[in-house]
């Protein structure tokens, strides 16, 4: 279990590293990290919705998308992802559909989290995959990152 959680750790703080790009460029910080199931990484993701002008450019959205792209398939059973944020309703759908094994997330979403703080769709009757979540790793440093960001932006 503790060498599970340095993994976790190292990978958390490789999606904080993410996260801190897109807060540099006017995203909102948060990031992803796809990573297989020999522990290598294979795709990631920052939040580019100013970026793109898109709304479903969420940092989830964009690291599954390139993973299957990486992949050449849909399918990314085996996978964990990483993000920095718990995801919402519409990235929690994309990680189901994509048959991500397990989810490992920073800060919980008190607003739109959709895999345990608002909604839990991974157990509802609508999923038809079981997904492993993991919340709270390096919640503290998340939670920061995001907050200092915010108080930044209403300045």
């Amino acid at each position: 279990m503790i060498e599970n959680l340095a993994i976790h750790q190292i990978w958390m703080d490789r999606a904080i590293a993410l996260a801190k790009e897109a807060g540099s460029m006017g995203e909102i910080p948060v990031g992803a990290v796809i990573v297989n199931r020999l522990g290598e990484e294979i795709s990631t993701g920052v939040n580019r919705k100013e970026r793109e002008r898109d709304p479903t450019a969420h940092a989830e959205i964009v690291a599954i998308r390139e993973a299957a792209r990486v992949l050449q398939d849909w399918h990314l059973t085996g996978s964990t992802l990483y993000v920095t944020l718990e995801p919402c309703p519409m990235c929690a759908g994309a990680i189901l559909q994509a048959r991500i094994s397990t989810l490992v997330y920073g800060a919980d979403d008190p607003k739109s989290g959709s895999i345990r703080t608002v909604a839990n769709l991974p157990d509802s009757p609508v999923s038809f995959h079981k997904l492993e979540a993991i919340a709270g790793i390096r919640e503290h440093k998340c939670q920061e990152l995001l907050q200092s960001w915010f108080k930044n932006l209403r300045r």
